[in-house]
């Protein structure tokens, strides 16, 4: 990656902002009020009648999807083989649903008895038949369109809870909600977050032994991260588990946050709320009754503006193991003491049962941002192994005694810049990972992209900002100019701690990970297709182009014993706004893709390439289009593309119509298109502001017009 796009790409991290929705041709709202209920298909049975016994007995029933990662264990792995490495040639389109934007999604369906339950953008939640397709329901939590400026990669939700006959789902402004699953209908509500704080809530709740389990996202905006237990029936607040200490002055909430206190240095309760946040993974053992808590970056990011001094810093950057009934600590693993590179460890974890050393052992495998493929004894965080899985220069090892990373000094980051790898998006992120129980491997979605880092001189947390104590500034190190960014789908031996085979991809960020006992392991890729490759050697058996990079995780199910494999196909995420996308790949909507063999079904053609209308004159001077640029960056850059290049899945300024243009300061200032999420920047920017900016674009749409 170019240096030029390196110094762009940092700003995402700089502020954040609220996005407005493309418009896309036929795209509406949902409606106010939860859509009737269409008839029930008739391979349907009782709604969502989903409970502890029956997510247990998941490994022996693979024609439903009924949780997150299908299993408690996170596997994602089905036994299904109908469709197979030997006849998947045949695979073709069942049926597609459009969710209405062509915003991305990160969501994994779940599919219960031919029922399919997935949300859309901004929390809108659709009840598909599964075997057609036909909508039943829909219900729209009419999430606040200006809390996406309190997130960094728009208003999406990785997916839903089922349980007795309920729909459960978070919103992005803290809200936990249960539906009846048979009508979509409010049973019951709760504010998840302090509304007084910018938290926000993106991940996918999980149920366990009747308590519905969520976290929440925000550490960059100042919050303290915790993780929630609910009564599933009512909504009543059984447990909360913080990640993070408090002020000490309002006393400890027990004993663990008390021991926790010291590993942190200074006063860090006033520079930041600290962070550690558990915006999106978890795993259950039923037979331990531990939850394991995957838990997020500190905040701010540079470990010597947080907690001068030094310590740890727990539980930032951990895997904490807790009680499910009442959310008592047990243990806990510690992947970047004193994280200092927004390495979260809020990444999949999954549960298997593999030989190590010649004894079978219970144990919990993750690959978090940090580059290492960490091994855990399940039942006491025992470190069994680490091993790298892409290059990193932060780290030379992980020290099989202490369990501790072997920091590379040279390399750590002061107010002078250094290059290091990974970066904040990982070496593997959110997209999901697969464990394949025949083949011994896991398949994952890796990254390998370095990123500049540089402390802030000086830092002062701003309320409801994204405050992250770099400094953009800083001038780059000459090696940043041969900085990396490619991405692969990586099969991993996790016992022997080696690479099987590995396909290399057009770039990152691509998608999560579905395997099958039919050979299969199923990914998105970046630049419009999903893909089929044999489990055992990582051989292409089959893809289909479907106009748009599919990032979220893949399911498989069958309905009447015939089995499909799906996706909720939609371009988005942080690097998709940051406008790391493939061209006008990505302007098609997000949709579901449900395909079977033998399906016949086509996607509708993908649009033409953009005409560029004829822009306005450019009338401001110099001075006034370099100020801008300058403002360009931040408060715009985030959802439509660094240099006014749009990652595809947002409008592009560029190729903003004549209306558009007269309706600029509407737009921006006024709030004219706040519904659609692109809310007012009139707490942010002047007239004048706007006017710069406005000349910037203009000035970038007709060079784009004498490039083409």
């Amino acid at each position: 990656m170019r240096a030029a796009v390196q110094a762009a790409l940092l700003l995402l991290f700089t502020l954040s902002i609220g996005c407005g929705d493309s418009g896309s041709p036929g795209a509406r709202q949902a409606d106010a009020k939860t859509a009737p209920a269409a008839a029930a298909p008739a391979h349907r049975t009782a709604a969502a009648e989903v409970d502890g016994p029956r997510i247990i007995a998941a490994e022996a029933d693979s024609s439903n999807w009924m949780t997150h990662g299908r299993t408690y264990g996170e596997q994602r792995f089905s036994s299904l083989d109908q469709i197979n490495a030997g006849n998947v040639v045949g695979l073709g389109l069942a049926w597609y649903f459009d969710l209405k934007t062509t915003r991305g999604t990160e969501a994994t369906p779940l599919v219960v008895d031919g029922v399919m339950y997935v949300p859309g953008l901004w929390n809108v939640i659709y009840a598909l038949d599964a075997k057609s397709g036909k909508e039943l329901w829909r219900n729209d939590p009419k999430t606040r369109r200006d809390w996406g400026r309190y997130t960094c990669c728009d208003a999406i939700s990785r997916g839903v809870a089922t349980w007795r006959g309920k729909i459960i789902a978070a919103t992005l402004d803290g809200r936990l909600r249960a539906l009846d699953a048979a009508t979509g209908e409010l049973d019951w509500e709760v504010q998840a977050t302090d509304p007084g704080q910018p938290y926000s809530i993106t991940g996918a709740p999980r149920v366990v032994n009747g308590k519905v389990i969520i976290g929440n996202g925000g550490a960059e905006y100042g919050v303290r991260g915790y993780v929630t237990a609910y009564d599933a029936e009512t909504g009543k607040q059984i447990w909360r588990f913080y990640t993070v200490p408090g002020d000490p002055s309002k006393g400890f909430e027990s004993p663990v946050m008390e021991m926790a206190a010291k590993t942190w240095s200074g006063e860090w309760w006033k520079v930041s709320g600290g962070g550690g946040t558990a915006w999106d993974s978890f795993a259950f053992d039923p037979e331990l009754n531990l939850l394991y808590i995957g838990t997020g970056n500190g905040g701010p990011w540079p470990r010597d503006t947080r907690s001068p001094g030094g310590g740890d810093n727990l539980f930032l950057a951990s895997i904490v193991a807790v009680n499910a009934d009442t959310g008592e600590y047990i243990w806990h693993y510690q992947t970047v003491p004193g994280e200092n590179w927004d390495f979260t460890a809020a990444q999949q974890m999954i549960l298997a049962d593999l030989p190590i050393g010649g004894t079978q052992r219970k144990v919990l495998m993750q690959a978090p941002k940090n580059g290492f493929f960490y091994v855990l004894d399940r039942a006491t965080g025992e470190l069994l192994s680490a091993e790298k899985i892409v290059p990193i220069t932060w780290a030379s090892h992980v020290d099989p005694e202490t369990g501790r990373p072997v920091e590379i000094k040279e390399n750590l980051y002061t107010e002078k810049a250094k290059l290091v790898s990974p970066g904040p998006n990982g070496a593997h992120d959110w997209q999901p990972m697969s464990y394949h129980p025949g083949t011994g491997l896991v398949y994952i979605p890796v990254h390998e992209m370095s990123w500049v880092y540089s402390r802030a001189p000086e830092f002062k947390l701003k309320p409801w900002t994204f405050s992250i104590g770099q400094n953009p500034d800083a001038p780059p190190p000459p090696e940043a100019a041969n900085a990396v960014s490619k991405g692969a789908l990586l099969a991993w031996d996790p016992a022997r701690q080696k690479q099987a085979w590995r396909v290399e991809l057009g770039g990152p960020w691509n998608g999560g990970v579905l395997s099958t006992a039919g050979n299969l392991v199923v990914e998105g890729a970046a630049d419009g297709r999903f893909v089929i490759y044999r489990a055992d050697n990582g051989d292409k058996l089959w893809e289909i182009p479907i106009h748009t990079g599919a990032v979220a995780g893949p399911i498989t199910y069958t309905v009447e014993g015939e089995q499909y494999i799906a996706v909720a196909a939609g371009w988005g995420g942080a690097l998709a706004l940051m406008g790391g996308g493939f061209g006008d790949v990505h302007s098609t909507p997000a949709r579901v893709l449900a395909f079977k063999l033998g399906g016949k079904v086509s996607l509708p053609p993908a649009p033409p390439p953009r005409a560029m209308p004829e822009p306005p004159s450019v009338t401001a001077a110099t001075d006034v289009i370099k100020q801008g640029e300058a403002l360009y960056a931040p408060n715009c850059g985030n959802c439509h593309g660094f240099n006014a290049i749009s990652g595809g899945n947002m409008p592009d300024l560029r190729y903003m119509t004549l209306e558009t243009h007269q309706a600029f300061r509407d737009i921006v200032l006024g709030g004219k298109l706040a519904a659609n999420g692109m809310v007012s920047f009139a707490d942010r920017l002047s007239d004048a502001d706007a006017e710069a900016i406005h000349g910037y674009i203009i000035k970038r749409a007709h060079e784009t017009r004498n490039e083409e």
